[in-house]
């Protein structure tokens, strides 16, 4: 970014009040837009924009300074749909370039910062050599499709000195802050279990369908990368990778590194000691999914447990909420879920601890991107909400469930050693292997 250095320290002041200001209206964002020269923009470009991916350009757009520059899709549909959409969006769009190859993305010398919001199977292998082309990164969740590529996310922001962020923008809500700060007060008593919950009513495989043709426009073998070649089907693509293992973890690695994450930053731990887990296809099992729509797993930490619990084709969870995590203490249970919290005191406790349910009032996806522009203004790191050390951290907890359900055992884990106490899982799934000559990056 060179000459706009000093311009993006000074306005990072701007980036830093939005977070104060969750519900600063958009025409005053473009008002500021408007007073900033283009030459001292952030310019950013997107790479997989047909869900998070696009939600993050706006959640981009919505910090002052942001400028999108470019556009990179294996679809040319989502690709024309989103460049269509960008128009009424930005003021002067005459300069973005569009791509379906992510690598000439990242030799266009004018980009700050790129958008990860491909399928996770391309997560590591982008964020790495963005890193090595010289560019930030904001990479949606999981961060990585194996606890090996974690590790490597990790090891290339620190080699290349870059900004990364996770896309685990519940980070950035302040009643979710307030909550755990809640929960390090004391007042729940002794917390002997943590239950993380996702009941997902709406979700649905596709059914089961022949092979087919890729639809016109699809570049279904960039669209496959470093994932096993196979025939296009229709049920695998698009929003449903997420349930196959050549491409994603299912609701484990979906949703459970956002929910998961609290549980552990609640109870401020690490990694497990032991995981178990059981679940399979019964919701759904005629259609076509292989990862579980019923999981349940069961990780054993120092003086507590945490339950993970997850359900597909179901609203009904735990205290009525359709996901969540509840720290049950001696004293009272503390509910969390993206629409409040609320502490439940118990019936025989002595201490008046239970609270009313405090409701959402921001916007988490926008004020994440505010925290990271102003890191990547600023340089940083250390204010970020979600560095990749921690999507890593969680990302590689909800990888040890699913390990633990594929291999159908319980499985222990070595801290000291960083690996499963089995070789033989360490072998099989540590680390996912590449194809079609893709390979991941030595760092």
């Amino acid at each position: 970014m060179g000459n706009r250095r000093s311009f993006l320290q000074q306005s990072s002041m701007i980036a830093a009040g939005s977070l104060l200001l969750p519900a600063f209206e958009n025409k005053t964002f473009a008002s500021l837009q408007k007073r900033i020269a283009a030459s001292d923009q952030v310019n950013v470009g997107a790479i997989g924009i047909n869900g998070m991916g696009w939600a993050n350009v706006k959640g981009a757009m919505s910090v002052p300074g942001v400028n999108i520059v470019a556009l990179c899709d294996v679809d040319k549909n989502v690709l024309d749909k989103r460049f269509d959409e960008l128009k009424k969006l930005q003021k002067d769009t005459s300069s973005v370039k569009l791509y379906h190859d992510y690598r000439k993305l990242l030799e266009q010398k004018d980009i700050d910062a790129v958008i990860i919001g491909t399928p996770d199977h391309w997560h590591a292998l982008i964020m790495i050599e963005a890193c090595m082309a010289g560019k930030d990164v904001y990479v949606e969740k999981p961060v990585g499709n194996s606890i090996g590529e974690c590790r490597a996310m990790i090891a290339a922001k620190n080699k290349y000195n870059r900004i990364v962020q996770g896309g685990q923008w519940q980070r950035s809500q302040q009643h979710f802050k307030d909550a755990v700060d809640f929960v390090y007060t004391g007042q729940l008593g002794n917390i002997r279990t943590v239950k993380v919950w996702c009941y997902q009513g709406w979700m649905r495989p596709q059914p089961v369908v022949p092979d087919s043709a890729p639809p016109p426009g699809v570049d279904y073998s960039m669209w496959l990368g470093p994932a096993p070649t196979r025939t296009f089907n229709a049920s695998r693509f698009h929003f449903h990778f997420r349930w196959f293992w050549d491409y994603a973890g299912g609701l484990m690695t979906d949703w459970g590194v956002h929910l998961l994450d609290y549980g552990l930053m609640g109870m401020k731990a690490d990694v497990p000691k032991s995981i178990a887990a059981l679940g399979g296809k019964f919701a759904y099992p005629d259609l076509y999914e292989e990862t579980p729509d019923t999981l349940t797993t069961l990780y054993e930490f120092d003086g507590f447990n945490l339950v993970w619990d997850h359900a597909m084709g179901i609203d009904n969870g735990s205290y009525g909420r359709d996901h969540g995590i509840a720290f049950i203490g001696n004293n009272a249970t503390l509910v969390l879920d993206r629409g409040g919290w609320e502490v439940l005191e118990e019936r025989q406790s002595k201490n008046k601890v239970s609270k009313p349910l405090a409701k959402v009032s921001d916007n988490g996806v926008e004020k994440h991107w505010a925290n990271f522009i102003e890191a990547v203004r600023t340089r940083k790191s250390e204010i970020l909400h979600c560095p990749i050390e921690a999507g890593a951290h969680v990302a590689t907890v909800a990888q040890m469930g699913n390990i633990t359900f594929r291999s159908g055992q319980k499985l222990n884990w070595d801290k000291a050693a960083g690996k499963f106490t089995d070789e033989s899982i360490n072998e099989k799934y540590m680390m996912k292997e590449y194809h079609n000559g893709y390979k991941l990056p030595v760092v």
